[in-house]
C-alpha cells in the first residue's frame, strides 16, 4: 500500500528553489539546529570519511568538513538549494535516492524529512545507502511547532469564514520515532527531543524567516483559494498579543546505525546467569501467584 500523500512535493521543490537566494537570513537558526545534531558525532570514536548532507541548505556540508570528514555530497529537492554546500551536489528525492547500497558511512538529514509522504521509505533507504556500522543522524521539527501560528489562523479563519483550512503542516511526534528507526532495520535507535528556543518581535519576522528558508505551507489539502482579505491582519495580531513571539522549535533527534557484527545485541531469552528474584533480593513467585501468599 502506498503513502498517503499528505505533501506537494513538486511545491517543496519549487518553493526551496526560490529560497536559495535568501535561505542566508535563516542561517543562524540552521546552523543552531545543525549543531545540537552534530554534536552527537562527539559521542562516538568513530572516524567517518564519506558523508551524506540531505537538505542541509548550505550550513549542515561546510560543518562536516569543518569536522575532517574529507567527502562530502549534498543533496536536496532543488539543485539551487543542493548548490549551496559549496562542493559535491546532487538534486534529488528524499523518497527515491540516487546512491548505490553502502555508498556513505554518514548520512545527516537536518530539518529535511518533515515534508516526505513516506517517511518509512525513506528510513529504508537511507538504510541501504550506509555502509556497514554507519551512523544515520536526523533532526525534525516535532508536533507543537508553529503550534501558535497555527491555532492564530484557525480561530481568525474559523470567525471571518465559519471554518478553517489546513494552513501549518503536521508534525510528527517523538514517541514514533524510535519505532520507525527499527523498522528501517537501522541498529541501536535513539530518538529524542531538545528545544531551540526562538523569539519573534512580529508575526511578519517569523513569516519572513518561515519563506526564506522555503517552509512555507505545502500541503496538498490546502485551500487553493486567495484567503479572506482579513485573515492574516487578524491572525497576527492575535499572534501578536504577547510580544516578543515565544516560537520554540522542539526538535526530535533522531540516531540509528546500519547493522555489524561488532555492535552490542539483546541476550538470547534464557541465557542469564542469574535469576532477576536473586537479583533484587525478593522472593521468586510463579506467573499469576499473588504477593503474599
Amino acid at each position: 500500500m502506498s503513502a498517503p500523500e499528505i505533501f506537494d512535493r513538486a511545491l517543496v521543490a519549487r518553493r526551496r528553489g526560490r529560497a536559495a537566494a535568501h535561505v542566508a537570513g535563516v542561517a543562524p537558526i540552521l546552523e543552531a539546529a545543525a549543531d545540537m545534531l552534530l554534536d552527537r558525532l562527539d559521542d562516538t570514536t568513530h572516524r567517518f570519511t564519506r558523508a551524506l548532507d540531505i537538505g542541509g541548505r548550505g550550513v549542515v556540508a561546510p560543518m562536516l568538513r569543518a569536522r575532517g570528514i574529507p567527502f562530502v555530497v549534498s543533496m536536496d529537492l532543488s539543485p539551487r538549494m543542493a548548490a549551496l554546500n559549496g562542493g559535491l551536489a546532487v538534486a534529488g528525492d528524499e523518497e527515491w535516492l540516487p546512491f548505490a547500497p553502502g555508498s556513505f558511512d554518514l548520512v545527516v538529514a537536518s530539518l529535511s524529512l518533515h515534508s516526505v509522504n513516506d517517511l518509512p521509505g525513506a528510513l529504508v533507504q537511507i538504510r541501504r545507502a550506509l555502509a556497514p556500522d554507519g551512523l544515520f543522524l536526523a533532526s525534525l521539527p516535532g508536533l507543537g511547532t508553529l503550534q501558535g501560528l497555527r491555532e492564530a489562523l484557525i480561530a481568525a479563519e474559523a470567525e471571518i469564514s465559519g471554518g478553517a483550512s489546513p494552513r501549518v503542516a503536521p508534525f510528527p511526534e517523538l514517541r514514533d520515532m524510535a519505532a520507525l528507526l527499527q523498522r528501517a532495520g537501522l541498529a541501536l535507535p535513539v530518538a529524542d527531543m531538545q528545544e531551540l528556543p526562538l523569539a519573534y518581535r512580529s508575526a511578519l519576522g517569523l513569516v519572513a524567516d518561515l519563506r526564506a528558508a522555503g517552509e512555507q505551507n505545502a500541503i496538498r489539502a490546502r485551500n487553493p483559494r486567495i484567503p479572506p482579505r482579513m485573515l492574516f491582519a487578524s491572525a497576527f495580531a492575535r499572534l501578536q498579543a504577547e510580544t516578543p513571539i515565544p516560537t520554540p522549535l522542539p526538535l526530535l533527534m533522531l540516531t540509528g546505525w546500519a547493522p555489524h557484527e561488532s555492535q552490542s545485541r539483546p541476550a538470547r531469552p534464557g541465557s542469564a546467569d542469574i535469576r532477576l528474584a536473586d537479583a533484587l533480593g525478593v522472593p521468586e513467585q510463579s506467573t499469576g501467584e499473588k504477593a503474599g501468599r
